[in-house]
């Protein structure tokens, strides 16, 4: 196993810091990012104001008075989000007839028997809704993930430590990373953001800390994207591409792009739709 470093030098700095940012200022700032991504974590908020965490905690406190957001074990989140977006129910909604052409194509790919750590993902959801039959240990932090399985008998459920983000249905914080990082797995499977020839990218970061704890707790990663997320940055880098084994998509995928994985020594597999999903796709 490979454990895997993020080369933070390839990606540029999000946002342009003025020097000597006023505490109302950078209080608009933050607030103005948090209702952006919902939640974040006290050194990625840092990051985008150029402050230390001590000053952003100051910051947080003043927001939370004014009730416009609440402070979390490490981080902070949105009280009233604007919108749905970031909604598991919503975004499962989305390519719904390719993710499920993925999911039933990963899924062929893990053997039985297997301990498969599954992250929170909406595309890797559809993933585990094919592995009962595989009789897998499953490790999530996933919420939809662990009720899926619930009844199953087949199947060993292990749930990481955390914090509720119920939006998202996941648990966050670092319990979740340090769950993660006491364990070891054979595959794990994952999703994101976007991916480019410059890595892969994601858009909360209190799920790149545990994203990354998955892929180094396991033997083979896998990462599941439908066709939107190609040749997409999304707003924090995760891993870069020697970090994975193989990539699940579907026949929407641009060529080019899946040539030039390969040529990074990754497995690309294209999941087909069938003609139902193909008209459903159509369709949404």
């Amino acid at each position: 196993m490979i454990y895997c470093q993020i080369n933070l030098a390839k990606y540029s700095t999000i946002y342009h810091i003025p020097a000597q940012m006023q505490p109302e200022e950078r209080q608009h700032r933050i607030a103005e990012f948090l209702q952006k991504v919902e939640f974040a974590a006290l050194e990625e908020i840092s990051r985008q104001v150029g402050a230390s965490v001590s000053t952003i905690r100051r910051d947080l406190a003043v927001l939370e008075g004014y009730g416009n957001i609440q402070r979390t074990h490490g981080g902070a989140r949105v009280v009233n989000p604007r919108t749905d977006e970031f909604t598991f129910t919503s975004r499962d909604t989305h390519q719904l007839a390719e993710k499920e052409a993925i999911g039933r194509a990963a899924a062929e790919l893990i053997p039985a028997n297997q301990s498969v750590i599954i992250d929170a993902g909406t595309t890797v959801y559809h993933v585990a809704r094919h592995l009962e039959s595989k009789a897998p240990q499953i490790i999530t932090n996933s919420l939809p993930v662990a009720n899926l399985f619930a009844s199953a008998n087949r199947v060993e459920v292990v749930v990481s430590g955390g914090v509720i983000y119920p939006r998202l249905g996941v648990l966050v914080g670092p319990l979740a990373v340090e769950s993660f990082k006491k364990i070891h797995a054979d595959v794990a499977i994952m999703s994101a953001g976007g991916i480019s020839l410059e890595g892969v990218t994601n858009s909360h970061g209190l799920l790149i800390d545990i994203q990354r704890a998955m892929i180094n707790a396991a033997q083979k990663v896998f990462f599941c994207f439908d066709h939107t997320k190609l040749g997409r940055k999304s707003v924090s880098p995760l891993c870069d591409l020697d970090c994975i084994d193989t990539i699940v998509t579907d026949a929407g995928a641009p060529m080019e792009l899946l040539n030039q994985l390969k040529g990074q020594g990754i497995e690309v597999v294209v999941a087909p739709l069938s003609i139902e999903q193909s008209n459903a796709s159509k369709q949404s």
